[in-house]
């Protein structure tokens, strides 16, 4: 069942648990622990935590700063993708190592840098007719720096896997460039741009060092959830600070299971059939007439 012809890796069995001590070690029991500490907690006490209405607050702007984050860094993911795949400029090296700078540089550094950018007295936040530091936008133009890299990185694979060709046949057919997208680069891309949408919605849920500074952590207003966990741990609130972390990897495991089964069940054929039998007239139809 396990057999292969040839591998690199020498033995199934030696290999996987390898893999698996070492993934117990790092992710495993850390994530264990949680749960154990966790389940010592009365359910009184656990209803209590979580009907407190400073969490409910937090968990509410988490959600909808990481949903708008989310999906506009896939937005913007795919057009940078595909300019960083089927074009070539002057400076496209220097913009494509930028794209995984968010990765590399200290999430703090980010923080401040946007801060500053965006503060009232700011470079650009003293031109802006409307306040971005300190609010609920600054928080969602914070994760957007953070995760568009996850985004723009899932695409591209899938971007030089699609061939000039289709985009060439659909145009002699007589589609439009807004009807090849949508009939035909739009289902190949649908399932990556999901992944990277949920991995983008993933990253910011966990999000801290990139917010702390330009949320400014006011409660009910800016505070999200990493930094009432802070907050509780400053306030030696082990407890409160265990059942928040809990919420917040039960809610990211959700929100991952949930986008796998989705990718299983949307297939590109299956998005074709459904996107061509929507109101928008097919190209082929308005080629004939």
């Amino acid at each position: 069942m396990f057999s292969s012809k040839y591998s690199v890796i020498p033995g199934f069995w030696l290999s996987l648990g390898y893999t698996l001590s070492w993934l117990s070690l790092i992710v495993l029991l850390p994530l264990a622990a949680l749960f154990l500490y966790a389940s010592h907690i009365h359910f009184d006490q656990l209803m209590t935590i979580l009907g407190n209405k400073q969490l409910q607050s937090a968990l509410k702007l988490s959600l909808y700063t990481s949903f708008y984050a989310s999906l506009l860094a896939s937005i913007l993911g795919v057009f940078l993708a595909w300019m960083l795949t089927r074009y070539s400029f002057t400076g496209k090296k220097i913009i494509d190592s930028m794209v995984d700078l968010p990765l590399a540089l200290p999430t703090a550094i980010a923080g401040i840098a946007l801060t500053t950018l965006y503060a009232p007295n700011g470079l650009l936040g003293s031109l802006l007719p409307f306040k971005v530091a300190y609010t609920p936008l600054g928080i969602i133009i914070a994760m957007v720096f953070v995760t568009i890299p996850f985004t723009i990185r899932t695409l591209e694979p899938i971007i030089k896997d699609i061939p000039y060709s289709v985009e060439e046949a659909a145009k002699t057919l007589g589609a439009t460039p807004l009807q090849s997208f949508l009939y035909i680069i739009f289902p190949m891309l649908f399932p990556a741009w999901l992944t990277g949408f949920s991995l983008a919605m993933a990253r910011s849920l966990g999000e801290y060092g990139s917010v702390v500074f330009i949320a400014a952590n006011i409660p009910y207003k800016t505070e999200i959830l990493p930094i009432l966990i802070v907050s509780k741990l400053d306030q030696f609130d082990y407890t409160g600070a265990t059942v928040i972390s809990l919420l917040m990897l039960l809610i990211s495991f959700a929100l991952l299971f949930a986008i796998n089964i989705i990718q299983r069940w949307i297939k590109p054929h299956r998005l074709i059939w459904f996107i061509t039998h929507l109101s928008i007239p097919r190209f082929s139809k308005k080629k004939s007439s």
